[in-house]
């Protein structure tokens, strides 16, 4: 069999402009000329030494792979490597194409494969756009009435007054909006996806008394990435929907909630103290007004020697980054942003510049829980659908083995200060944070919210919960 050297050696056609008087003339077929000398060799002699190095390279990775725990070694994991992920609960990847769309249910014992005839990709899509497209012009009526609300304060003229009144009603009929939009995406959620999955998991109801709540971890694709599976429902019928039957969590991955699942190594975690970034008045944002709530409710459960506060001026990207990694826990009550075409510029707004989900990624922390009290922390990007590139996500594939993030922007809406109140008291226990219960505390305290306010499903859908 002839080697690669060889047949470059014999078949090297040089263009007209190459030197004539560095080459000796083989023969001349047409207008090719074939031309042969040592450079040829050096050719050769680097396609010899490159396939060495290939040989080498594969030698190395075969010695790898019969390292313990190296088995899979840049290239996919066995499934039965990945299974144990479901040890607490199925996970449902909700498969998207143009072809079909299925639900991939894994259980420890296999996969299951529930089909989903009513969902298809075009529908994802649309259903997408309409929901970032409803949620952006609630942004931008806020936004407006804020700034023409500022313009009454500074002047208190009469044609600054008639704006304001024009920018509550647009904001008004903004939020109307969001509320019909959610109540229909949700129950489209629940038709084509939800309750299939549901059903063949056998969950047709609510617990029982004294029963514990069944759990199930969401790993969507495509649109639906960007969608509230967990909230998926008909609210008005009791006990058809999402909330009522299981308590749901999130995973960007199934390796990701295999490594989640491993307890937090005292020898390499943080120290048992929560870190707590508090900016409710960021350079050129909204004030937000939650947020002197939420630091007064963490200081009365968690003492000053449990506790560090980094506030205003002092609440800093460097600031931020070098605490991160010195506490087990940490919580952030300010603006958060993301770039829908570029997800890994977004992230949570300090006091002189953005802490990004690229600033985060390029970290490392042994962590048990992250609270993120922040605009859009879940919301991932339109470009990279089947990316995990949300803020929520970061953390928790950096070492925070859980987070509870949410979609949209909340600050303005009195639920959020009542969620991760009830959240925090319930997960407290004398200057500590007992992070394993957060999947079922959110649950507790989404599921109370509801019952206060069935019909805005703007205050209780937000809320996502990443981990195990």
């Amino acid at each position: 069999m002839p080697r690669v050297g060889d047949v470059l050696k014999r078949n090297v056609i040089l263009p007209k402009h190459v030197p004539r008087d560095s080459f000796l003339t083989r023969g001349v077929t047409g207008r090719a000329a074939v031309w042969h000398d040592a450079r040829m060799d050096d050719l050769a002699g680097s396609a010899d030494r490159r396939m060495a190095l290939a040989r080498e390279w594969d030698g190395l990775v075969r010695r790898v792979r019969r390292l313990d725990g190296f088995t899979d070694f840049l290239r996919p994991p066995a499934l039965e490597r990945l299974l144990p992920a479901a040890a607490g609960g199925p996970v449902v990847t909700v498969n998207v194409s143009q072809w079909r769309c299925d639900a991939l249910i894994v259980r420890p014992g296999g996969v299951t494969v529930r089909a989903l005839p009513g969902l298809t990709a075009q529908d994802a899509a649309d259903h997408a756009n309409h929901y970032l497209g409803t949620l952006h012009e609630a942004e931008r009526a806020a936004d407006e009435h804020e700034a023409a609300r500022r313009r009454v304060r500074a002047s208190g003229s009469m044609a600054d007054r008639q704006a304001a009144h024009r920018a509550a009603l647009a904001l008004r009929d903004a939020r109307t909006a969001t509320e019909e939009m959610l109540a229909g995406l949700l129950g489209w959620l629940w038709d084509v996806v939800a309750r299939p999955v549901l059903d063949e998991l056998g969950h047709h109801a609510a617990p029982g008394p004294g029963e514990p709540w069944p759990r199930l971890w969401w790993c969507p694709t495509g649109p639906l990435t960007l969608l509230p599976l967990h909230a998926a429902g008909h609210h008005e019928i009791p006990g058809e929907a999402v909330l009522d039957r299981v308590v749901s969590s999130y995973t960007p991955a199934l390796r990701a909630l295999l490594e989640a699942r491993k307890p937090l190594d005292p020898a390499t975690a943080g120290a048992e103290r929560l870190l707590v970034v508090a900016l409710a008045d960021a350079p050129g944002q909204r004030f937000l007004p939650g947020v002197a709530g939420e630091s007064g409710l963490l200081a009365e459960l968690f003492p000053d020697g449990r506790r560090t506060v980094l506030e205003g001026g002092g609440a800093t990207r460097e600031a931020v980054r070098r605490e991160l990694s010195a506490h087990r826990w940490a919580h952030f009550s300010c603006h958060g942003d993301q770039n829908l075409t570029d997800p890994s510029r977004g992230g949570l707004v300090l006091h002189d510049e953005m802490l990004t989900i690229a600033d985060i990624g390029a970290g490392h922390h042994h962590a048990e829980f992250a609270g993120l009290s922040a605009c859009k922390t879940a919301t991932g990007g339109v470009d990279l659908l089947d990316e995990a590139v949300t803020l929520a996500a970061a953390l928790h594939y950096t070492g925070y083995r859980h987070v509870i993030g949410t979609l949209w922007s909340v600050h303005d809406t009195a639920g959020t200060g009542e969620v991760f109140g009830a959240v925090y008291r319930d997960l407290a226990s004398g200057g500590r944070l007992r992070a394993d219960g957060s999947a079922l505390a959110l649950h507790r305290a989404t599921r109370a919210l509801r019952e206060r306010h069935p019909a805005l499903p703007s205050l209780w859908t937000p809320f996502t919960h990443t981990g195990p």
